[in-house]
C-alpha cells in the first residue's frame, strides 16, 4: 500500500512539474527587434538650362611652319664657313649655311664667259659696216661686260636681220650656256632662306658631298604648327582664324593658337579631318606635345554632368519628394569625363554623385548644404 501511494505521488509531482515548467516558459516574453529604415543621404543640385560650349579635345606634336631639307645638287668637298655646321646652330637670313669647293667648276664658267666675250668682239667689225644702227648698243654691252660679275642680259634685238645675224654667229647659244653654268655655280653655296636654326647636320667639314645627298634640316623657330585630327562630325564646325587654347603635357603653361588651315580630305580609315593650329611662343620647341581644346559649337538649353551619372538607357536619377525617380534625357555630346544633356526639366533636382544600389522609388535624404546650381 505504501509503495502504491509513493508511486502515485511521484507521478503527480512529475505531471505538476511539467505543467509548471510549461507555464513558466509561456510566461517569458521576448522583445521584438525593431527594423530601422536606412535613408541614404544624396548630393543634389538644381538644374538651370543654359548654352553649353562643346569643346573638342585634340592633341599632337609641334612642327615648324617653315622648314627646309638641305640637299646637295652638285658634288665637291664641304668647306669651312663662318659658323660650324652643327645641330642647334642659328643662322640669319642670307647667311651661308653650306659651301662646297667650286674652284674647278668656277674656272670652267670663267672660260665659257671669256668665249662669249670673244665671240661678241669678233662680230663688232661686221656690225659697224652692215648694221651701224645697232652697233652702239652692242659696243655698250661689251663695255659693261665683266668676267668677275654675272653675265648681263644681251641687248634687245629689234629687227629680224639683227636676230638672224646674232643667232647665226652662235651668240645666243653661247650666252644661254653661260647662264646655265652660272646657275649651277650658285648651287655650290646654300644660304639661309630665313632666320632659323639647324636641327639636323649629316655632314662635317672636309666631307665629300655627292649630288642628291641630304645634308641637314633647317627650320624657322618663330612660328609652329600643331596638326590635330578631328572627327568628321565637327568638320563643318571648324572655322579658319578661330582661336584655340593649347596646354603642354604637364599642364603648367597655356598657349594661344589660331586655326590656320583645314584639310579638305577626310581620312578613310579613321573618318577624321586634319586641322592645323598656328602658334608662336619663345618657349616652344619642335616636337613638343600639346593638347588643344577646339570650340566646336554652342548647344542651347542643355546641361553638363559627369558621365558616371548617365545610365545605359539614357536616363538619370532625380529626387522628387525624398524619392529617387528616373527621367529620360537626350545626350548630345560625350567627352572623356562629361556628357552634355538636353530635355532636362528646368529646376529639377538631380544627383551630382552616384549612389550605390540606387533604384527607382528609393527613399533618400538631400544633403543639407545644397547651395550650388548647375547652370547649363
Amino acid at each position: 500500500m505504501r509503495k502504491i501511494i509513493l508511486s502515485i505521488l511521484g507521478i503527480l509531482i512529475i505531471v505538476a512539474s511539467f505543467f509548471l515548467a510549461k507555464q513558466i516558459i509561456n510566461s517569458k516574453t521576448r522583445p521584438r527587434a525593431k527594423v530601422e529604415k536606412v535613408v541614404k543621404t544624396v548630393f543634389t543640385e538644381t538644374v538651370t538650362n543654359r548654352t553649353v560650349p562643346i569643346i573638342v579635345p585634340a592633341n599632337g606634336n609641334l612642327m615648324a611652319k617653315r622648314r627646309v631639307e638641305l640637299y646637295a645638287e652638285v658634288q665637291g668637298v664641304f668647306q669651312k664657313t663662318n659658323r660650324l655646321f652643327k645641330a642647334g646652330q642659328p643662322y640669319r637670313k642670307g647667311e651661308t649655311i653650306i659651301k662646297i669647293d667650286a674652284a674647278e667648276y668656277y674656272a670652267s664658267v670663267q672660260s665659257a664667259k671669256s668665249n662669249l666675250y670673244n665671240l661678241i668682239t669678233s662680230i663688232m667689225p661686221d656690225l659697224r659696216l652692215d648694221y651701224p644702227e645697232v652697233f652702239p648698243k652692242w659696243q655698250a654691252y661689251l663695255s659693261e661686260f665683266d668676267l668677275n660679275r654675272t653675265t648681263p642680259p644681251l641687248p634687245e634685238m629689234t629687227t629680224e636681220k639683227e636676230k638672224f645675224f646674232i643667232s647665226g654667229r652662235g651668240i645666243l647659244t653661247n650666252y644661254y650656256n653661260v647662264k646655265n653654268q652660272e646657275q649651277r655655280l650658285r648651287k655650290y653655296s646654300i644660304s639661309a632662306p630665313f632666320n632659323g636654326i639647324l636641327t639636323e647636320a649629316l655632314v662635317t667639314e672636309g666631307s665629300l658631298v655627292r649630288s642628291g645627298q641630304k645634308l641637314g634640316e633647317f627650320i624657322n623657330t618663330d612660328t609652329y604648327e600643331l596638326e590635330v585630327s578631328i572627327s568628321k562630325t565637327y568638320s563643318d564646325l571648324l572655322k579658319l582664324n578661330e582661336h584655340v587654347d593649347l596646354v603642354n603635357l604637364d599642364r603648367t603653361k597655356t598657349y594661344k593658337g589660331v586655326i590656320s588651315r583645314i584639310n579638305g580630305n577626310i581620312d578613310l580609315a579613321t573618318q577624321t579631318i586634319k586641322a592645323f593650329i598656328e602658334v608662336s611662343d619663345p618657349d616652344l620647341k619642335e616636337g613638343m606635345y600639346l593638347e588643344a581644346n577646339l570650340n566646336a559649337k554652342q548647344e542651347t538649353d542643355a546641361i553638363e554632368i559627369d558621365r558616371s551619372l548617365l545610365l545605359e538607357n539614357d536616363q538619370i536619377f532625380v529626387v522628387r519628394d525624398s524619392l529617387l525617380d528616373l527621367i529620360d534625357v537626350r545626350p548630345v555630346y560625350f567627352s572623356d569625363k562629361k556628357v552634355v544633356l538636353k530635355d532636362v526639366p528646368e529646376g529639377i533636382s538631380i544627383l551630382t554623385k552616384p549612389v550605390v544600389g540606387a533604384f527607382d522609388g528609393m527613399l533618400v535624404k538631400k544633403y543639407k548644404r545644397e547651395t550650388a546650381k548647375i547652370e547649363n
